[in-house]
């Protein structure tokens, strides 16, 4: 029986690549996600998995809507 699960590392890879492309670092974004810093750190290395309120924390602070970081994983997903 298959069990798809979402791969931690490709989630980490577009929240890093979101927060690269606003030039934000990891220690600002964390502030303003108020998240901490090894938190966002893990999650960007795929080690965490972020739960859908630190993922909206995530996406406020970027002022990115939650559906752009969806659809931009569900592409790599598909790679």
């Amino acid at each position: 029986m298959y069990v798809p699960t979402l791969d931690p590392v490709k989630v980490g890879k577009v929240i890093k690549a979101f927060r690269n492309n606003k030039g934000i670092s990891q220690e600002v974004l964390s502030g303003l996600a108020d998240i901490g810093r090894s938190h966002l750190s893990a999650i960007e290395r795929g080690e965490r998995k972020p739960t859908l309120e630190t993922l909206y924390k995530i996406c406020c602070a970027l002022q990115i809507k939650m559906s752009d970081v969806i659809i931009k994983l569900e592409e790599e997903l598909e790679k």
